[in-house]
């Protein structure tokens, strides 16, 4: 018996077919086992990293939370600094001082020590200065404001400071409640400050609670030498509203990691919840417990993950482990039974072989047909095939008709050489044989370059017809090689290109022609596209473009960036919004911007365009741009002429009524201060007559250059004719003004002028106020300049009432 007919058996006990499914199940189970394994041991260690994660983020909030603690304590100290080193502080400032200080607080306010016997004059000089009654009041429990009773003495809110409105009503006695006087008790030590029970805010204008009213009040004593021994002269306080202090600057609360909840473990009824953070909770065991303080009071903070914590930290590692080791075991099964029954496969894979070959032979002699009958029809195109000596092999209808001669008459009759111009043949065989320094053929010449430059692009030959007549054809000519790769002949394809090389020829004359046209325009003519992606180029761009911008204009026809790239910063938008808007409304495009040039340095250009909408959505652009550069340097000479005084050089009076009008609508939307000095040289007319006027413009431009020295940089010194002159002061009031029209007086008087002695000026000040116009404030300016006069002239008349 033959060896192939025993079948082979699996360790001498199973037959192969038995055996092959064995092995794939023990390697399946020992898999499925060890996959198992590993999930567990992902599953276990993402819990490790979960943890770590929470615990961090609990640590980090945390700290936070003490920061803003101890934040608040620094800042209310501060302000007990502020009262414990100042004699005596004005409302206003109170207001200065304590109002920087209002970030993440509701309210600050200051407490004097009013004694029973000073309560009625206490109250008269407070209700003076707030403009409104004030009396030292309580609050009952149904929400209702009455006097306070007699007492020793009184803790009544004086000064408050609050973002939106008073948070601690005036006049509110914080000796008038139990739970307050606790406070104000355990902050009597030095240095000390305490923190009240969770109370209700109050909305001081309606007298009931506000909204998000639970708060904390934080107060801390100021002590003096008047106040009894060991009593406070008073104490500021600071309202906190917990929420807003601790949620400020976390995400909201559906993308916020942690659920925060802060817990008065000292409350009255056990421990009393004062800030919940109100976010779902993850259902996670884990939870962060520490201990906050915030003066003298002990806050108990408890963070626990939250759902979103829980989805940003989900991870599939152990299903993913468990999944590939499942597919992993069910490949290797798979695999040793493809193994075992190899000799099968290998037997049913030749017998599909074969019965394929069967199959390609068939389909090889259908399609060296079809290949026949596809030559045969591509009438438009010569091809041509010869064996290694370049004798014809194929010739297709295409090139019967394009050269003339029938496939009987070229098969075996002509070379490929004999169809090309010898003349033309001959000048490219020289050129080969320079080239690589051996004598080429003519005959070899069409082929050297096909092997030195495999897959070259065609190139243009003039052919030969039957009837000697020529014909300019692309012919790229490549070889043809066997099953082996052994070059068995060529192959030539030939497309006429008569009629192209005309149109090219017709093309390169209109080019030649709009390049002349264009040199001769001023600027550069262009043509710009703008895709619908955003990308843009310069399909065309004369040479005069190149002066315009000093780029390549080869790059500008890729991408139009750098164009950009020159642009001014400050004309940049400006000028990407108009072209938008051209694009979107099929608007003409006129713009002038300035451009800055690596060698021209800064020019002005002025460029005018029509749109129009060009293939795949994009918008094509065609214009010019020229340098108007020089136009614009004679209009700003004419705009320095038009507002500046020809013989002082100072601006004039129509530059000075332009800038007024500027400032007041700038002083009347933004609440700005303003002021204006006139000022008049006195005995002016009697200096012309007695020294003439060429010493008298001596006088003018000597003044100005005096005050012109003095004056700050925002400051607007004009002249309005003849010796009248006047000073702008943006920001600044009416005294402020009067300082400086003091220094410029002094200035004036305190140098004499050679030749003519001491020269003397009046001036007037007036400060503007809210919904005055120009000519009530100029007309107060002047009146201030006449009462000088009035008054012996040579002095500064301060703001008239």
């Amino acid at each position: 018996m033959s060896k192939f007919g025993v079948r082979a058996r699996f360790l001498g006990l199973c037959s192969e077919g038995v055996s092959a499914w064995a092995v794939a199940l023990v390697a399946l189970v020992a898999g499925g086992l060890l996959s198992a394994t590993l999930a567990l041991a992902a599953h276990t260690f993402y819990k490790q990293q979960l943890r770590q994660r929470f615990e961090l983020l609990a640590s980090e909030r945390y700290s936070r939370i003490a920061e803003r603690f101890d934040d608040q304590q620094q800042r209310l100290d501060g302000l007990r600094r502020f009262f414990s080193f100042s004699n005596e502080i004005t409302p206003r400032e109170f207001d200065g001082y304590a109002r920087p200080l209002l970030q993440r607080t509701l309210a600050y306010a200051w407490a004097p020590r009013v004694e029973a016997a000073q309560r009625a004059d206490f109250e008269q000089r407070t209700s003076a200065w707030l403009g409104q009654g004030y009396v030292i009041r309580d609050q009952d429990a149904q929400g209702n404001w009455q006097p306070a009773p007699l007492r020793d003495h009184y803790f009544p809110v004086l000064y408050t400071q609050s973002a939106d409105q008073p948070a601690l009503p005036y006049g509110l006695d914080l000796a008038g409640q139990g739970a307050r006087q606790a406070t104000l008790a355990r902050a009597l030590e030095p240095g000390s400050m305490a923190v009240s029970e969770p109370l209700q805010i109050m909305d001081a204008e309606a007298g009931r609670p506000a909204a998000q009213a639970r708060g904390l009040l934080m107060v801390a004593p100021v002590f003096s030498d008047a106040a009894p021994h060991g009593a406070a002269a008073g104490y500021v306080m600071a309202l906190l509203n917990l929420r807003e202090l601790i949620s400020d600057g976390l995400p909201a609360l559906a993308d916020d990691n942690l659920v925060v909840r802060i817990e008065d473990p000292s409350g009255l009824q056990g421990p009393e919840v004062v800030f919940d953070s109100q976010n779902e909770a993850a259902p996670l065991a884990l939870a962060s417990s520490q201990l906050l303080h915030l003066a003298d009071h002990p806050f108990q903070l408890l963070v626990r993950p939250s759902v979103a914590f829980l989805k940003a930290n989900r991870s599939s590692a152990a299903l993913t482990v468990g999944l590939l080791g499942g597919l992993l075991s069910l490949l290797l099964s798979a695999l040793l039974y493809s193994l075992f029954s190899q000799r099968q496969r290998a037997l049913t894979l030749v017998e599909q072989r074969t019965a394929e070959l069967r199959v390609s032979e068939q389909s090889l002699r259908g399609t060296h047909n079809q290949l026949r009958s596809v030559l045969d029809a591509a009438t438009q195109v010569a091809i041509i095939a010869t064996n290694l000596k370049g004798v014809v092999s194929t010739f297709n209808a295409g090139a019967e008709r394009m050269l003339g001669y029938t496939a009987s008459e070229a098969i075996g009759q002509l070379r490929l050489e004999d169809l090309v111009l010898p003349e033309e043949l001959s000048q490219r065989a020289h050129a080969l044989s320079q080239r690589y320094g051996r004598c080429i053929a003519g005959g070899q010449a069409m082929f050297a370059e096909t092997v030195q430059e495999s897959g070259a692009e065609p190139g243009e030959w003039t052919l030969l017809r039957a009837d000697n007549s020529h014909l300019l054809a692309n012919m790229l000519v490549t070889a043809m090689l066997d099953e082996q790769g052994l070059w068995v002949g060529y192959l030539a394809i030939c497309i006429d290109v008569t009629e192209r090389r005309r149109v090219h020829e017709a093309l390169a004359a209109r080019d030649r022609l709009l390049e002349k046209l264009s040199a001769e325009v001023p600027g550069g003519i262009y043509q710009y596209r703008l895709d619908a992606d955003g990308s843009s180029c310069f399909p065309y761009a004369s040479k005069g473009l190149y002066d315009i911008y000093e780029v390549d204009l080869q790059q500008l026809h890729e991408d139009a960036t750098l164009v950009f790239e020159r642009i001014h910063p400050d004309d940049l938008d400006r000028v990407r919004r108009s072209v938008r808007y051209s694009a979107d409304h099929l608007t003409p495009w006129r713009e002038e911007y300035r451009v800055c040039l690596p060698r021209a340095g800064l020019r002005w250009v002025r460029g005018e365009a029509t749109p129009e909408v060009g293939d795949a959505g994009c918008t094509l652009w065609h214009g010019y741009l020229t340098d108007i550069s020089d136009l614009k340097g004679v209009e700003e000479e004419l705009r320095a002429l038009s507002v500046t005084d020809a013989l002082t050089g100072i601006h004039n009076r129509r530059y000075f009524q332009e800038r007024l009008k500027v400032e007041l609508d700038r002083a009347q939307r933004d609440g700005l201060a303003l002021a204006v000095i006139m000022l008049d040289i006195d005995h002016f007319k009697r200096i012309n007559d007695q020294f003439g006027h060429a010493v008298g413009d001596l006088v003018l431009r000597s003044l100005c250059q005096r005050i012109a020295l003095r004056l700050r940089r925002t400051d607007v010194f004009c002249r309005l004719g003849g010796e009248e002159f006047m000073v702008l002061c943006p920001g600044s009031d009416a005294e402020q003004a009067r300082l400086l029209a003091i220094e410029l007086w002094q200035g004036v008087r305190n140098v004499p002028i050679e030749g003519v002695g001491e020269v003397t000026a009046s001036f007037g000040v007036a400060g503007w106020r809210p919904g005055e116009g120009a000519d009530a404030l100029l007309w107060r300016a002047d009146a201030g300049v006449y009462a000088a006069k009035q008054a012996g002239r040579d002095r500064v008349e301060g703001e008239l009432t």
